[in-house]
């Protein structure tokens, strides 16, 4: 990358809403996206109007709480941020190359305000760095920083499977079955950014047995660093997504069987595998 520079990444897919022309050079427009109005991403509910401001407010029943409205532009930001995060694991944002707000904000057809706003909390997970002046730089990670990774899921999680494998009947792994087979045809269809969402809602399914929601929310947020791409090749390929979802059927029958050292393997295998798949890199960094 040349300094001060940034490099030409690969647009991303507008989102199903064409991109509009900008101002002339001087010209002054008011944007009505930056108080939440305009248009909005795929999902989203779209509001033809603006709410007309009623005279006369109705009175909550005696004992009934007023109902609360969230922001619209919180809304907006929420969807932004499910965007970026998906175009992370799809490869569509590429480690290394810098991203403006306004750029992702046109593709997006929102403002660049909930751009920055989602990539705002992006740099708090890690995922992005700030370039002052320029805009936002996807974060490159290592070998290293993959492997240490699956060390910290392996000693995080493991000790919980394995309780959980002691105490718990058969009867009840069989209900993580749905979400094990919806991985797996998540994974045979190749959506690597669908396959993500998937892997993660049985992870959280299995650790949420536990009662434990700090381990879920810990645990959740580690697998969802563990996913990101890396600087060098394809993130996954499908063959790898459908032999990281078989592992969640062999990893269900070791726990009903009670099959302490079969759990162990399996997951330390899982966790370390999943990361040797994601990382791809010529240099061997």
């Amino acid at each position: 990358m040349e300094q001060g520079r940034p490099r030409t990444a690969a647009p991303l897919p507008s989102a199903g809403v064409p991109a509009q022309a900008g101002p002339a050079r001087g010209e002054h427009v008011h944007d009505e996206r930056e108080h939440g109005y305009g248009h909005p991403l795929p999902g989203a509910r779209r509001d033809t109007a603006r709410p007309e401001r009623s005279e006369r407010t109705e009175e909550p029943a005696r004992g009934e709480r007023p109902a609360r409205r969230m922001p619209q532009r919180y809304s907006v930001r929420g969807q932004v941020l499910d965007a970026l995060r998906k175009a992370l694991v799809s490869g569509e944002l590429i480690p290394g190359e810098v991203y403006s707000g306004p750029a992702l904000g046109e593709r997006f057809g929102v403002s660049a305000t909930p751009v920055r706003e989602a990539m705002q909390q992006l740099v708090l997970e890690g995922a992005v760095e700030v370039v002052p002046n320029r805009g936002f730089r996807v974060a490159s990670r290592t070998a290293r920083d993959l492997a240490e990774l699956a060390e910290v899921r392996t000693l995080l999680e493991l000790p919980a499977m394995l309780q959980l494998a002691r105490t718990l009947p058969a009867r009840t792994w069989s209900e993580l079955l749905p979400l094990a087979e919806t991985a797996a045809a998540v994974a045979a269809s190749g959506d690597r950014a669908g396959y993500a969402e998937a892997d993660r809602a049985f992870h959280r399914a299995l650790l949420g047995l536990t009662g434990n929601r700090q381990l879920v929310m810990i645990a959740d947020e580690l697998h969802r660093r563990a996913q990101w791409p890396t600087p060098h090749g394809p993130v996954r390929r499908t063959a790898d997504l459908v032999a990281d979802a078989a592992e969640h059927l062999t990893l269900l029958d070791a726990l009903a069987a009670q099959d302490l050292a079969g759990v162990e393997s399996l997951v330390t295998r899982h966790f370390t595998g999943a990361a040797g798949r994601a990382h791809i890199s010529p240099s061997g960094d």
